[in-house]
């Protein structure tokens, strides 16, 4: 193979590198500012989110309509629900990374949730029928798994000023706001944390669906 063989091949390779690099590049700056993937490790938002589902994210629902109480909300759990260091060491944690970055694992401290309480709601577990109440009225909750209560735990908080308060909908399988009342923060997550909104199953196929906007969970005026 001659010299004059050899140029084409190599500006091919050059221009496939570059078009990768372009692509990911293009990606990170997608999934920063607009929408991103990722991938539910856990029970604890059944029915709704199923272990192993991947969801689409987006990162703007929030600028223009605030987080309303009953919204779903991905969040960056470290300083409460997670350490702020995971204690791994930097090749783990670049590897967990990437991973996370895929959809291909979870994310030691990426979280998701639904929205129980605002900033300043009195949130107390359990009032009338047993149901949670959000500044005294009762929460009605059709989101709730199958069979499960609303919380074995007893709990009476009031939300600090831009936080919120967080539980899974499969609650006996969710670890959430009520394991970490004894904690810095008492369980509330800072609204800087939220990353966004789950807009869309992706994976598995068959559970590939849209996932809109809940009605703001009102509670009930006449206890019903």
């Amino acid at each position: 193979m001659d010299h004059a063989e050899r140029q084409p091949r190599k500006r091919g390779w050059r221009f496939v590198l570059l078009a990768l690099v372009l692509a990911v590049a293009i990606s990170g700056l997608v999934r920063s500012l607009w929408l991103d993937v990722y991938f539910i490790p856990s029970e604890s938002m059944e029915p709704l989110l199923g272990t192993g589902d991947r969801i689409l994210v987006s990162r703007t629902d929030f600028a223009a309509d605030p987080i309303r109480r009953g919204d779903i909300v991905v969040f960056d759990g470290r300083g409460t629900f997670a350490p702020l260091n995971s204690g791994k060491g930097p090749l783990a944690d670049a590897v967990g990374a990437i991973g996370h970055w895929l959809g291909l694992t979870g994310s030691d401290t990426t979280y998701v949730k639904r929205v129980i309480g605002l900033p300043g709601d009195h949130v107390v577990c359990c009032g009338a029928g047993g149901k949670l109440t959000v500044n005294g009225q009762p929460l009605e909750e059709p989101y709730l798994y199958p069979g499960d209560t609303p919380s074995e735990e007893k709990f009476d908080v009031i939300v600090p000023q831009d936080r919120l308060w967080l539980m899974g909908d499969h609650r006996s399988r969710s670890a959430d706001s009520r394991s970490l009342l004894g904690a810095p923060g008492g369980g509330m997550v800072p609204l800087e944390r939220v990353i966004g909104r789950p807009v869309q199953i992706l994976w598995p196929l068959d559970r590939f669906a849209a996932l809109p906007r809940p009605a703001q969970a009102t509670p009930s005026k006449n206890g019903q």
